[in-house]
């Protein structure tokens, strides 16, 4: 349900009706608007007797969320979420990239690529220092060591920091050294994490499942923001399907029907959604096509020397020209890269 409350009410007003919404053992989110706030409530397991609040100083009407997702709908949340960080803005009038190496290898490695990223007007740096691979031989991260190594970047030059957060004991780690915490794919689902970064008070970026659908992932979502974290950015990587000629397949069909019946902004990573690097600068200009708010693309200043997904990392070069040709591109669909 949602609580609409009349233009000019009072901040007295508004704290009733939370507290009204608390007596009635459901939790409340006040949502400051332009020309009125709006309360959604959530904690309910079924319908909610308005009658309590209707009659309440200041509020103007009740207004019942039918999907599952209450806090990510566009039924309780109608206009666009625009989320900021201390370096850029994501979300509708802004076209945000975002790119780094999948992991981080060593200091020189991620300082240089950081300059260069700041060199194309980027200003949001992705790096892993936890890694989740599929060979528990493989290359796992520097773990501790890396996120130092981020948090010298970010210091130093004051570009911004996306990094993944894998389990719960990291989080504070995670938040104290990235800009936005991200939840990789095999962990959408991972309740318990999603809750912890619920708490946190950075946005957090969601990918996909591989066999997500639209509404798991949009509950996922909702997981994070009925804790009060309500700064999510989804993130569309490619789902699992029967196809044998790239490594996922990009489903950018999803960004329209998403941005119908939610107002969270939405990237794209056509580097994991293809895994062949020829593959993804052509899907990013799709991307931009399609509506989608920004990118999260893998560049490496050696992508075949590259200890994790050098085969979908773009070089400097390429990410350069990506760059000029999104530009071309975006200022005739009238948006502008950020």
């Amino acid at each position: 349900m949602l609580v609409v409350m009349q233009t000019g009410a009072t901040p007295e007003q508004i704290e009733r009706v939370l507290s009204a919404v608390r007596e009635l053992a459901l939790t409340p989110h006040p949502m400051p608007g332009s020309t009125r706030t709006a309360i959604g409530i959530t904690g309910n397991t079924g319908a909610v007797d308005g009658r309590p609040l209707e009659m309440l100083p200041g509020v103007k009407d009740l207004i019942r969320v039918t999907k599952p997702f209450k806090l990510a709908s566009r039924e309780m949340h109608p206009l666009d979420t625009v989320i900021h960080t201390p370096q850029t803005s994501i979300g509708p009038g802004h076209f945000t990239m975002i790119g780094g190496p999948c992991s981080v290898e060593n200091e020189a490695m991620i300082m240089q690529t950081a300059e260069f990223l700041l060199s194309q007007g980027v200003k949001l740096m992705r790096a892993g220092a936890y890694k989740p691979r599929t060979s528990p031989y493989a290359f796992q991260g520097m773990g501790q060591g890396g996120l130092n190594i981020l948090k010298k970047a970010r210091k130093t030059l004051g570009i911004g920091i996306v990094t993944e957060l894998m389990d719960t004991d990291a989080a504070e780690a995670v938040e104290e050294a990235s800009d936005i915490i991200q939840i990789g794919t095999r962990n959408m689902q991972n309740y318990s994490l999603l809750k912890r970064v619920g708490l946190c008070r950075k946005p957090v970026l969601l990918k996909r499942g591989m066999s997500a659908t639209l509404e798991e992932w949009l509950m996922a979502a909702e997981y994070i923001m009925a804790g009060g974290n309500y700064q999510v950015i989804l993130c569309e990587r490619g789902i699992r399907t029967f196809n044998d000629h790239s490594r996922n397949t990009l489903d950018l069909s999803v960004i329209p029907p998403l941005k119908a019946v939610s107002h969270l902004p939405i990237l794209v990573d056509p580097s994991h959604g293809t895994g062949k690097r020829p593959y993804v600068s052509p899907m990013a200009m799709a991307s931009l096509a399609a509506g989608a708010d920004g990118l999260l693309i893998e560049t490496h200043p050696d992508p075949d020397r590259a200890m994790s997904d050098g085969a979908q990392s773009l070089d400097f070069a390429q990410f350069a020209k990506l760059v000029a040709d999104l530009k071309t591109i975006a200022g005739p669909m009238g948006r502008a890269l950020c």
